[in-house]
């Protein structure tokens, strides 16, 4: 018999490179969210607003946007609403802060008085400052 000596494994040994399957797959998750979501992003509310070439967007601290169809339906953030819940909206506006816009998405083919009654409603509301949103382009007519 002969006593030898017994040869060890060397063991694990660091690993020098980074492994990016679990970055790679954060990443494609993070892309699949962010396509679902884009559409949500954007106004449900189609509207066909009237042209102007020199539409510039507001910059307003607090705002309230007022959207009219044209069927004459009122809609507050997307929801359709009632003339006495936008009336008790507004109200609720100008008392959080009285220099709160109310920015107005009105449907080109909407009548006049329609418009000026939610303007009505809103300077009975307190708010003084409404902006009327147009898209860019050369106006028709």
């Amino acid at each position: 018999m002969a006593f030898g000596r017994l040869e060890r494994s060397a063991g694990a040994q660091p690993m020098s490179e980074i492994n990016v399957t679990p970055l790679v797959d954060i990443m494609l998750v993070l892309v699949v969210i962010l396509i679902v979501t884009a559409p949500l992003l954007a106004s449900s509310l189609q509207l066909e607003l009237p042209k102007s070439a020199d539409a510039q967007a507001s910059q307003a601290a607090v705002a309230v946007v007022v959207g009219i169809d044209r069927d004459g339906r009122i809609y507050v953030d997307d929801k359709e609403s009632a003339a006495s819940a936008l009336a008790d909206r507004l109200q609720r506006a100008a008392r959080q802060r009285p220099d709160t816009e109310v920015h107005l998405r009105a449907d080109a083919s909407v009548p006049y008085g329609r418009i000026v009654e939610v303007m009505g409603l809103a300077q009975k509301a307190g708010l003084q400052r409404v902006a009327f949103v147009a898209e860019v382009g050369s106006p028709t007519r």
